[in-house]
């Protein structure tokens, strides 16, 4: 799809070459000088009479007639340069494709250079390129009868540069669109009804991953789920007609399975609340529950397609949460994997107990740190909106280390305290261990240290992403629905991991 030259080629019949332009820019040189000569000096005029504007976003399309090959010129504003960061390329790139998509060309060209500055090299921005190409024009397909297989999609993208080695820039882009590539099967399975996307389903995709990557994988049945003594995540399961699975797969980049980082997602694959059932409003989209899980899937892809030198265990409990004669109730006492007995106080805080054995199972296959991604409460939103997942830790380096993946992923991430009156608030039971919700105030952080609590020892950090997994609206990276949030951060994690002493 992607082929990178050395030298723009306006002989060439591409539909469109996309360039950058900086607000108030006089200075033509490079791909704006000579297009502005082949076209006799009209883009200086057009500069002049804001027929081409740089400002933030804008997308200006400009018929050649016939002068040059190259048909149509698409100017797109990169906004003040001194405010133009990584963050804003990816969003001004991705609109910019959007904008390009509706025009149904098929191949296009991107003078790369003219999107380089100070700040954004263009290795990095070979890397942005292809990731919003992939994100910006993803589209789920759904089930409506009519098919939109006859649309027209770019299928080939001519990247021009001069500043950098091809081989160089073909590497950057490669990796861009392995991550795009994993964030968009992330938003596939988020997006998925839960009938069609069942807890086996669920299964059945790890397992193909497995196969195309040669992964272990590792699938407990629910006989074996019992053995291993996982009441927490088979109260979430009792009421339910579909079978529970523990998923687990295994990627060893080293000679020596040590420094394992373990991926934990919770796979709730819809949730009714229980007992403690959901408002008629509330229930809708319950489909999305599982887009922790989802992550830590796309994270695997891209783990699996650019295989770094570390070791990860991935392990996603799947089940749905629904009410029958069977379900567990509010008041009703279990037993997790670890031992820890929780009296349930809230049939619809399952995430957290599902996510309780699956935190055990992790280190019981090795795990030296743990992220846990789950869209777990409800009050993360209240306290950080829909663009910013909520983090709590037990360790302040690794918490360093997700944060970082976060900012260099463009998915930002906040950290909520957990303080020693929050563990008594959890361990605030007359018959156990553990209450599984002491009550809304704080809601979020009650949630996290709740897991934090089967961490124990074991460095961790958890991502709340019940804000973040999806959006109502569409945006510069795609459309309206799920977002694969914090897949590309978790693989950027182990992509850049230090191990810990």
């Amino acid at each position: 799809m992607f082929e990178v030259k050395t030298k723009v080629d306006l002989l060439k019949d591409h539909e469109g070459i996309i360039i950058g332009v900086f607000d108030r820019n006089t200075k033509l040189d490079g791909v704006m000088a000579e297009v502005n000569h082949a076209l006799g000096g009209q883009i200086t005029e057009l500069l002049k009479n804001n027929d081409i504007s740089g400002k933030k976003k804008s997308v200006k399309l400009i018929h050649t007639l016939g002068r040059i090959n190259t048909k149509r010129l698409i100017f797109v504003g990169l906004g003040n340069e001194k405010d133009y960061t990584y963050e804003v390329f990816l969003e001004i790139i991705g609109n910019a494709f959007k904008e390009v998509q509706k025009l149904k060309y098929t191949e296009i060209g991107v003078a790369l250079d003219t999107f380089v500055n100070s700040q954004v090299d263009v290795l990095d921005a070979a890397h942005a390129l292809s990731e919003a190409f992939v994100l910006s024009t993803y589209k789920f397909e759904g089930y409506k009868q009519e098919s939109n297989q006859s649309d027209k999609r770019i299928d080939s993208i001519t990247v021009y540069s001069q500043i950098e080695d091809i081989e160089e820039i073909q590497a950057a882009i490669t990796v861009g669109y392995v991550y795009g590539e994993g964030t968009n099967s992330a938003r596939t399975l988020v997006n998925m009804p839960g009938n069609m996307l069942t807890a086996t389903d669920m299964a059945d995709y790890a397992t193909d991953l497995a196969w195309k990557y040669n992964f272990d994988v590792e699938i407990l049945e629910k006989e074996e789920i019992e053995k291993m003594g996982m009441g927490a995540f088979l109260a979430v399961n009792q009421g339910s007609a579909e079978p529970p699975k523990m998923i687990v797969l295994k990627y060893q980049g080293k000679e020596v399975w040590e420094d394992v980082i373990g991926l934990v997602g919770k796979g709730i694959t819809f949730d009714t609340g229980g007992y403690s059932l959901k408002t008629k409003d509330g229930i809708v989209g319950m489909k999305t529950d599982m887009g922790g899980a989802a992550a830590v899937l796309g994270a695997m892809e891209i783990i699996g397609e650019l295989k770094p030198e570390q070791n990860v265990v991935a392990v996603i409990p799947a089940t749905d949460n629904m009410i029958s004669g069977s379900a567990f109730k509010p008041d009703d006492v279990i037993t997790s994997m670890s031992g820890k007995t929780i009296e349930v106080l809230n049939t619809d805080a399952e995430g957290r107990l599902v996510l309780a054995d699956a935190i055990t199972y992790a280190k019981y296959h090795g795990a030296s740190y743990l992220v846990d991604v789950a869209t777990l409460t409800g009050g993360v939103i209240v306290a950080l909106g829909t663009n910013t997942s909520g983090a709590l830790t037990n360790h302040e380096i690794l918490f360093e280390q997700v944060l970082e993946a976060s900012v260099e992923a463009v998915e930002p991430i906040w950290r909520l305290p957990i303080f020693p009156k929050d563990i008594e608030r959890i361990h605030n039971s007359q018959i156990a261990d553990l209450n599984n919700s002491p009550g809304r105030e704080g809601h979020a952080i009650m949630a996290g240290a709740f897991i934090g609590e089967f961490a124990e020892g074991t460095p961790w950090v958890h991502l709340d992403i019940a804000g973040t997994a999806t959006s109502k609206n569409g945006h510069d990276l795609g459309p309206a629905g799920a977002t694969g949030v914090m897949t590309r951060t978790l693989a950027l994690l182990v992509e850049r991991f230090e191990p810990i002493d």
